[in-house]
């Protein structure tokens, strides 16, 4: 009951009217990026964090508008897949397996509703599971001392990008680049500087958003002017938008599989929307009696893994609301807002913030509600969008990334500072090395240290109590096995990708 009445007074901050706007705009925003291919939710997130600063909004409402662009972005990235062949993102790679042969078959309508119910079913049900989920986590969270919560965010690093990048090896060493510029500024125990080379700028350290906004925007910039500015076009026609009644009928067990397997996926830190996608694929494909038209157009290939990801997508904001530690890529850039904006997450923000929490979860119902609304009947305009030219696109996510950030400071150093960690992204792209694990570096950098610190401090430097407990030695093992198995997964994992081209 208690959570009832806390989800109520949940609703009645999300149904003001304006957050309730928000939320409409942030989904709209957000499956306007998600279509276009090589953005994602977590360059979408982070392009329009300085948009939410520059509008004033405060803690709730900017929450409310990111997590709509999150959702939305979700929903969107189908559209190139099915349309394109082009996954709008890492999770939507596995929709493009059966999406595409399904649109080029003149099944293309039918293939993008179905994949938008899979994708409300997965997502409302993951948000239901938050709802559950959440609250009970946050009452063993208390449990976590010095020792568990350095534990923990080992786990993070060891596992975020260990799927989605193709080298352990460059995960590890984006992840130590993130903690180095963590340690920048100065020290929180002794005062003195470090790594701040005499600058004065650097003293307070380097913001989590200039970094961010860097990485994603600037960088997405400067390879869409390494393209030459290319225009997209569709590679199917989309015919008369009909609602396939009897395939979703068909799919209905497809999909409660796949969204308990995503969401175990997205509750896993670092896992993430991709894992819960191949995951919900795989398992799909094995449990069917006859998987022969898997990779040809069967319909159960395109809802199991639109359930997956956006299952995984709601998971993922289990551990970082109740952890502080976040579950995927997109989740990482919404701790850094998060934290910027003063709020902590971890166990004490369900007791701290309720409002925060609790109108963050009935914004996410109403935008899941939204984004079905927005993409059965509406799907032929956002069809349309794949057609933006980039002399369209570029200057208007310059124009916000510049504007929002010194908005924030009013510092140039800070947008010279930015357009220098853009640069580092873009080549940090051309070798084939994450830029995730940076930014999780420079948001845990300093917690992790901090909770090394304090360990060492109660044990009298003794390195043994960082196993001093079941839940310690548990989350060890957890990431020694996160950082190692992604090295024998990898090869099953990437083999469907081959399919698509």
């Amino acid at each position: 009951m208690e959570t009832l009445s806390l989800l109520a007074d949940g609703f009645s901050v999300a149904l003001t009217p304006s957050n309730l706007f928000l939320a409409v705009v942030g989904c709209i925003l957000g499956t306007v990026i998600g279509a276009l291919p090589g953005l994602g939710p977590s360059n979408g997130v982070a392009i329009l964090i300085p948009l939410a600063f520059s509008l004033g909004l405060d803690a709730t409402a900017a929450l409310v508008l990111m997590t709509a662009v999150y959702y939305g972005a979700m929903y969107g990235g189908r559209i190139s897949s099915i349309l394109l062949n082009i996954p709008g993102d890492e999770p939507a790679l596995m929709t493009t397996l059966d999406g595409y042969p399904m649109a080029k078959a003149g099944r293309a309508s039918d293939a993008l509703v179905l994949s938008g119910v899979a994708s409300f079913v997965g997502a409302f049900l993951a948000t239901i599971g938050l709802i559950l989920l959440a609250p009970m986590l946050a009452r063993i969270a208390f449990l976590f001392g010095p020792a568990e919560y350095f534990a923990l965010y080992l786990l993070a690093f060891s596992t975020l990008g260990g799927i989605a990048s193709n080298n352990q090896a460059k995960a590890a060493i984006a992840a130590c680049i993130g903690l180095g510029i963590s340690m920048i500024g100065l020290d929180n125990n002794t005062g003195i500087a470090r790594l701040t080379m005499g600058e004065l700028h650097l003293m307070d350290g380097v913001d989590f958003l200039v970094a961010i906004v860097g990485l994603f925007a600037v960088t997405e910039v400067f390879v869409f002017i390494e393209s030459h500015g290319k225009n997209s076009a569709l590679g199917v026609k989309l015919g008369k938008i009909t609602i396939p009644v009897k395939d979703i009928l068909r799919c209905k067990w497809t999909m409660l599989r796949s969204t308990f397997i995503g969401f175990i996926a997205g509750v896993l830190p670092g896992a993430g929307a991709s894992l819960g996608s191949f995951m919900a694929y795989s398992a799909e494909k094995s449990l069917v009696r006859d998987n022969s038209q898997f990779g040809k157009g069967d319909v159960r290939g395109v809802a199991a893994p639109e359930a997956g990801n956006n299952a995984a997508a709601g998971g993922a904001l289990v551990p970082m609301l109740t952890l502080g530690v976040p579950g995927s890529g997109t989740t990482a850039v919404l701790l850094a807002l998060l934290m910027t904006l003063n709020i902590t997450p971890g166990p004490t923000l369900f007791t701290d913030r309720p409002d925060v929490v609790w109108g963050l979860i009935a914004s996410l119902l109403i935008a899941n509600v939204v984004l079905l609304l927005l993409n059965v009947p509406m799907v032929r305009l956002f069809v349309h969008i794949l057609s933006v030219p980039p002399w369209v696109l570029l200057p208007g996510v310059t124009m916000i990334s510049f504007v929002g950030i010194f908005s924030l400071s009013g510092s140039t150093f800070d947008l010279l500072l930015m357009i220098g960690f853009g640069a580092m992204g873009f080549f940090l792209r051309k070798l084939d090395v994450p830029t995730v694990p940076i930014i999780l570096g420079i948001l845990l950098g300093n917690n992790m240290e901090d909770s090394l610190r304090r360990a060492m401090v109660i044990s009298g430097g003794e390195w043994t109590y960082l196993f001093s407990s079941g839940i310690a030695i548990g989350l060890w093992v957890a990431a020694v096995l996160g950082f190692v198995a992604p090295m024998f997964l990898r090869g099953k994992i990437r083999k469907p990708q081959a399919i698509t081209d």
